[in-house]
């Protein structure tokens, strides 16, 4: 017969070897270490940070590796490009032509336009008389004593390669103005066709026209078939043409017709192998090119690379500058830290932003190498941004150096460089974590407002704050939105992480968290 308190005391006995603390399963302690990651990953801002980090580092990093493109890969493509070329008016005005030997100036052509407007067929000037004769529509001749002195017309005799004699001019317009057909003039016969050509033995030595036609650039000389094409397109109204010169060369020229100033523009369009500024999104650019013609999701890969770097590296120098500093502050104390902190109210009065605005019109104005400038950039933004961490240092090792371990860290006589590296700013350490994480956003809103400004990063490097500098024009804001608004996108991805992440360090280094 089995005894009961046997078995009781044999169930105790088994409950109590199974909850021995020498067994394997006994409750574990979480180190400090591992309390602070367990309170991290609680914090869902954290690990949303951290994941948005993680996509950036990926995209920028490695995302410039695979990318089939360089950074400063420029991409071209054929484009019809309209550029002034001439200028058509028809003539409405009295032009005038003095004949051989004859002088007629602007006094004289003043009191012949005043007498026409009048209906009076002569005027007077300085006791002289001039005669007015009507010979055509809208032509006139102005003699006086018999002599001819000049002619006034509005429809013009053009030359084709060659000046027309006077004589050739007159009876030419006469006939013209007259409706006729033929004409003698120094005893050759000449011949007018039905679209004013003057023609003699065969040949076309000129034609007349209403039209004239201005270049506008120097030195250049119109055909003539250009010019009849050109005005046959004009009474057509056509609002373009083609036309294939003399070397073969074709182009398409388009007119324009101002009514206010009652003239007719002419743009010459050519094929011009241009960038591929501006192209949208497609296949071979799913975020299209920007205005140098370079592919965008590349730019955007250097440019993340770029800003982190930049990033990362002011953030080092500063910590490094602030530690030092800050740790001999708080440690010594006296004057050594009445020195330091003055150092450290003299750099927060330094007005950073027109202290850089100077240097970076002095490296413009030096033609500094971009990649030399930025460097010049992270040691600038590194050696301004120290004081707030030697503060931190400072005001964290004050209250260390009081502790029992320091006090018997100095009576086993270990140097000081080693008490202040060695034992009081790895205690520091998890601030300075949570202050260079939350400082690099601001760095890096920082690089992106200075590149922006044209005194950051610098042309054919590429960042995220000058990939938006083309937001200056109101025009690529409002038309091309895959030039800017990406690069903002990733500028508020990569921010937002470090302010999550840093955010979620504190909380997890806090002690007093209840996570």
């Amino acid at each position: 017969m089995i005894d009961k308190k046997d078995v009781t005391e044999t169930n105790e006995t088994k409950e109590t070897s199974q909850y021995s603390l020498n067994d394997d399963r006994r409750v574990k302690v979480l180190s400090p270490g591992a309390l602070v990651v367990k309170r991290f990953f609680r914090n869902r801002l954290a690990v949303l940070g951290m994941i948005m980090l993680i996509a950036m580092f990926v995209f920028s990093f490695i995302g410039g590796l695979v990318s089939p493109y360089g950074q400063d890969q420029q991409f071209y493509r054929y484009d019809s490009q309209l550029k002034e070329f001439a200028g058509v008016v028809k003539n409405n005005d009295f032009r005038y032509t003095a004949a051989d030997g004859q002088k007629f100036d602007s006094v004289l052509q003043a009191k012949f336009q005043l007498a026409y407007q009048k209906g009076e067929s002569s005027f007077n000037y300085k006791d002289v008389d001039y005669e007015i004769t009507e010979e055509g529509t809208d032509f006139y001749s102005i003699s006086s004593d018999g002599t001819m002195l000049a002619i006034a017309f509005k429809d013009i005799v053009n030359g084709d390669g060659a000046d027309i004699p006077f004589s050739v001019k007159y009876e030419a317009l006469k006939a013209y103005t007259n409706n006729e057909t033929a004409f003698t003039a120094d005893g050759a016969e000449y011949t007018l066709d039905a679209d004013g050509n003057i023609v003699t033995g065969g040949t076309v030595i000129g034609y007349i026209s209403r039209f004239v036609v201005s270049p506008t650039g120097n030195g250049v000389v119109f055909e003539r078939i250009f010019k009849e094409q050109l005005e046959e397109a004009i009474d057509s109204g056509l609002e373009e043409f083609n036309y294939v010169d003399a070397e073969g060369e074709e182009y398409t020229y388009k007119i324009t017709y101002d009514p206010t100033s009652l003239t007719w523009s002419v743009k010459q369009g050519t094929e011009t192998y241009v960038y591929d500024s501006y192209a949208p999104p497609s296949k071979a650019h799913p975020l299209g090119t920007d205005k140098n013609g370079m592919d965008m999701l590349t730019r955007l890969m250097y440019g993340g690379r770029v800003s982190l770097i930049i990033g990362f590296i002011v953030v080092f120098i500063e910590t490094i500058i602030g530690v030092i500093l800050g740790g001999i502050a708080g440690y010594f104390g006296k004057w050594v830290d009445n020195l330091i902190m003055r150092i450290v109210d003299i750099f927060y009065c330094i007005p950073s932003m027109p202290l850089i605005i100077i240097l970076g019109a002095a490296m413009d104005a030096m033609k500094v190498a971009p990649m030399t400038r930025m460097v010049y950039l992270m040691l600038i933004l590194g050696f301004l941004g120290w004081p707030s961490i030697a503060r931190l240092v400072r005001g964290q090792i004050l209250s260390l150096r009081e502790q029992e371990f320091m006090a018997a860290a100095e009576a086993c006589g270990i140097r000081v460089s080693r008490r202040i590296f060695r034992h009081l700013i790895p205690n520091v350490i998890p601030q300075l974590i949570v202050t260079c994480t939350m400082g690099l956003g601001s760095t890096i809103i920082m690089e992106a407002t200075l590149s922006f400004l044209g005194i950051g990063v610098k042309f054919p490097f590429a960042s995220w704050g000058n990939i938006i500098t083309d937001v200056n024009e109101a025009y690529v804001m409002t038309h091309y939105w895959f030039v800017w608004i990406p690069a903002g996108i990733c500028l508020l991805i990569a921010v937002l992480g470090f302010n999550f992440v840093g955010d979620g360090l504190r909380d997890a280094f806090d002690p007093k968290m209840k996570r």
